[in-house]
């Protein structure tokens, strides 16, 4: 891949990775759709992210070239393995000959399944934003270290590809965060709208002040183990007999 078009590939890579601000993102497939990038752009056998809380794994996201490579050789990982270090320690793992590690007794599961499907190195970067550990970007490679993959600039921006990534999760969690408590404000301002018409109904139908009119709507949801708005809802619809509702002076609210 000439200069210039890899750097344009970056570029665009780094921007659809940070783009989450969309009322259908879903984190795994655009996790996928990353490691595609990274696959494309560092010309790797396969690659995939680790979501990790608490030190487990919660999610896992694979390149879909070859297909199903990338999940399994993640899941190989439960014993150890880059991705887990990678997000343990907070930094990067450099480039690992497979073959050396596995005769050095180094992650045994994940090296052995891993040579299995001819994978001949493999490297790993925290999925981090600032001190915020999100889990690891585990990529795996055809060629030893040394060779056209796994070099200190395909560490970098691997590093670079996942720190987008962790940048467009944290922003889709405030995003999600945002919507949410304006859904909630939406909610209690229409809510309170619907009691304040219902009040103001029953006042002027009764010839009552809006107070008595009030405490009405609310002794009749307490008997009735009802949510005041809902209550307010039926009056507006006028789904409710006056008889039930109306309050007299002299009863306790």
């Amino acid at each position: 891949m000439r200069g210039t078009d890899r750097e344009a590939r970056l570029a665009a890579a780094l921007v659809a990775a940070a783009d989450t601000l969309t009322a259908s993102f879903e984190a795994t497939e655009h996790l996928r759709r990353v490691a595609d990038h990274c696959v494309e752009l560092l010309g790797a056998r396969a690659a995939g992210f680790m979501l990790i809380e608490r030190g487990g794994t919660v999610s896992l996201a694979g390149s879909t070239r070859p297909p199903g490579l990338a999940l399994d050789l993640l899941r190989a990982q439960t014993g150890g393995g880059p991705g887990p270090d990678a997000y343990g320690s907070g930094r990067p793992v450099p480039p690992v000959p497979l073959g050396l590690a596995h005769a050095r007794g180094r992650w045994p599961l994940f090296t052995e399944r891993a040579l299995r499907h001819g994978v001949a190195a493999t490297f790993a970067v925290p999925l981090r934003r600032r001190a915020r550990l999100l889990g690891a970007l585990n990529v795996f490679a055809s060629a030893p270290p040394g060779g056209a993959a796994g070099g200190g600039g395909e560490l970098r921006l691997a590093q670079a590809l996942a720190d987008a990534a962790a940048v467009g999760l944290e922003n889709h969690r405030a995003y999600t965060r945002c919507r949410t408590l304006a859904g909630q404000l939406q909610e209690a301002l229409s809510s309170r709208v619907r009691v304040e018409q219902a009040k103001g109904m029953l006042a002027e139908r009764w010839g009552t002040p809006a107070d008595h009119a009030f405490v009405a709507l609310r002794r009749y949801a307490r008997r009735h183990r009802l949510a005041l708005d809902l209550v307010a809802q039926a009056v507006i619809d006028r789904a409710l007999d006056d008889a039930e509702l109306r309050y007299e002076p002299g009863d306790t609210a």
